[in-house]
């Protein structure tokens, strides 16, 4: 967890001219001093990173791809949740747009340091705001340049999370908001190609359908599409403390990245 005095700025971007975009919502670690001298000592951590990421899908910019990252931790805001912090999966236990509690259900906070709606609706302002702003922007301009775009929203998580789910997740979580983000005939492609890798498992619609924003950007009736990938962090890294990167697993997950990405390409030209 970075809490330099330099504040980075709310993203990070790397603009392609292809018709796929990859926004990753959840891989910062950036925590304001202001906001960090209030938190307990585990949530310094922020264990519940979308870890690496970035390195992940690093190729994305080989292929012309356009990549938007956050800098700043799912702590000081969720950018996958609504602004009015309605829940995404009602009836299930699930996370606010600014967490008091980690996946662990641990208090994120000292006790009585938690945020008052005023300072939430200041975090949105400076925080949110300008990663949706921009994602918006640059979907506006790549649907000017191509007939259709596809947003591919990229998380991942610990392949075991009770408060979430029984069990372990499978490897590879597609949401597409039960078809209403994407068409079908564009998910079948992903799992044309997820069929060619059986040592992945992989489920369409399960758990997790797809958060705020591919349900807010995709529409399966419009000339935008989004996709969620929420993939078991077993995959690549190290699911315990200091989370550290595998390179070698990860370059076989790469490789099955790469072609569910050419593939959509492909599509997309078509």
């Amino acid at each position: 967890m970075k809490t330099t005095s330099a504040a980075p700025a709310p993203f990070l971007l790397h603009e392609g001219q292809s018709p796929l975009m990859i926004s990753i919502p959840h891989v910062g670690t950036y925590i304001p001093p202001e906001i960090a001298n209030r938190l307990q000592t585990h949530a310094l951590a922020v264990a519940d990173t979308d870890w690496h990421l970035d390195v992940l899908y690093e190729f994305a910019k080989a292929l012309d791809i356009t990549v938007l990252q956050a800098t700043h931790s799912r702590y000081v805001v969720d950018l996958n949740r609504p602004p009015d912090n309605a829940n995404l999966y009602p009836g299930q236990n699930t996370t606010g747009l600014c967490p008091i509690d980690d996946f662990a259900e641990q208090a994120i906070y000292l006790p009585g340091q938690e945020p008052s709606e005023s300072e939430i609706a200041q975090r949105v302002l400076h925080y949110w705001q300008p990663y949706h702003d921009q994602l918006q922007q640059q979907l506006s301009r790549l649907k000017n340049q191509h007939p259709q775009v596809i947003l591919w929203d990229a998380h991942s998580i610990a392949s075991q999370v009770p408060r979430f789910f029984e069990g372990q997740l499978p490897d590879f979580n597609f949401g597409t908001a039960d078809h209403n983000s994407c068409p079908t005939s564009i998910s079948d492609l992903l799992i044309d190609i997820m069929k060619q890798n059986n040592h992945i498992s992989y489920v369409l619609n399960g758990r997790f359908k797809g958060g705020y924003i591919t349900r807010q950007y995709g529409n399966a009736n419009s000339n935008v599409y989004a996709i969620q990938l929420e993939m078991s962090q077993r995959l690549y890294m190290s699911e315990q403390s200091p989370f550290a990167y595998l390179p070698t697993p990860a370059s076989s997950v790469q490789v099955v990245l790469k072609q569910l990405l050419a593939r959509l390409l492909l599509a997309l030209s078509e």
